[in-house]
């Protein structure tokens, strides 16, 4: 519990150095550049902003559940189960300076930057640009958050170099979810 807290406590305390993408007035864009969305209620309009909360881990933009088609969404239950049964490679796809401060225990590390040159980690063979994907791995990839890029900037690469995308699912919720519902972290993991 003291780990999980520290850990906590360290990322809050980080949140200023993330290079979040906050405005002047401290509000966090939703999607590309749009700091608001403006919907219609009964009562009018009503203006949908995001401003930088203790809870939240990063600014970034928010992810869509699925960032490639066929690309499975899970939760925390899926990712548990994976890495209790070893029905899938759950796979920190962050920078090391992010995983070194916590990860999910039992998680193999692959920064997003290079996923598409380490297919072979999870059962494909060849290299960039000519990989044979017909023996891929299930894996599963996290990042940050709901509004961390990196996992789905993976994900992407990876598809585009042909890894089958039902073979791939998104924990959408990474790291942010994990550490606010006190889930156990791993720290100094390299």
């Amino acid at each position: 519990m003291r780990n999980q807290l520290l850990g906590l406590t360290a990322a809050f305390l980080l949140l200023p150095f993330t290079g979040a993408a906050v405005n002047a007035e401290g509000e966090l864009k939703i999607s590309g550049d749009d700091t608001v969305v403006t919907i219609q209620t009964e009562d009018g309009a009503v203006d949908i902003t995001r401003t930088k909360t203790d809870a939240a881990l990063i600014g970034g933009v928010l992810q869509p559940m699925v960032p490639v088609p066929g690309v499975i969404p899970v939760g925390e239950l899926e990712v548990i189960d994976a890495l209790k049964t070893g029905s899938a490679k759950v796979v920190d796809m962050r920078t090391l300076e992010w995983r070194t401060q916590a990860t999910i225990p039992g998680s193999m590390h692959i920064p997003y930057t290079e996923v598409a040159m380490r297919l072979d980690e999870f059962g494909c063979s060849g290299g960039q640009g000519s990989w044979d994907c017909s023996m891929a791995e299930n894996v599963i990839a996290f990042c940050n958050g709901p509004a961390c890029p990196q996992s789905p900037v993976a994900i992407k690469a990876m598809a585009r170099e042909g890894y089958p995308v039902d073979k791939i699912s998104y924990y959408r919720g990474g790291m942010q979810d994990w550490m606010v519902l006190g889930l156990t972290t791993a720290e100094d993991m390299f």
